[in-house]
């Protein structure tokens, strides 16, 4: 089974809630975590690493905290993926093109591997974090909202 990891789902749960925030809002680590009932140290862990991919801006101060650092149509479910767990590639031969496989040369599905990737790659490129922020759709979504921990 295909499964993003918790950190990831819970990234887009934290990313989301930022922005359905006013534009500017600026959000404390301890407040999302109070807000999504996610754990405070996975919060600051995430949060940390959207920095470092250039999703969030963080600010200090008494009025600081974190906020989109582009607008939130701007960012896709593939950025938030690649910022929290590198890469998406169904198998190994879909992550690199070079790939070391001893069966490259001769192999009948890596071609449709490849297919199969950018098919994927591409739906979640085209799903903005703007549309996710949108309360339409599915209730099923991610695993704190299955668990009836949606964020106002």
């Amino acid at each position: 089974m295909l499964r993003i990891t918790k950190q990831t789902d819970y990234g887009t749960l934290l990313l989301t809630h930022i922005a359905r925030g006013s534009r500017g809002e600026m959000f404390s680590a301890r407040d999302l975590a109070a807000e999504t009932r996610i754990p405070l140290p996975m919060v600051s862990k995430i949060l940390k690493k959207m920095v470092r991919a250039e999703l969030l801006e963080s600010h200090r101060g008494v009025k600081g905290g974190y906020s989109l650092a582009r607008p939130a149509k701007e960012v896709s479910v593939a950025d938030i993926i690649l910022a929290l767990e590198g890469p998406i590639a169904l198998t190994d031969c879909s992550e690199h093109a070079d790939s070391e496989c001893g069966m490259e040369g001769g192999c009948p599905v890596s071609n449709h591997w490849q297919r199969i990737n950018n098919a994927v790659v591409g739906a979640l490129e085209g799903i903005s974090l703007e549309e996710m922020a949108h309360r339409q759709g599915c209730a099923c979504g991610t695993a704190a909202l299955a668990a009836g921990l949606e964020a106002t």
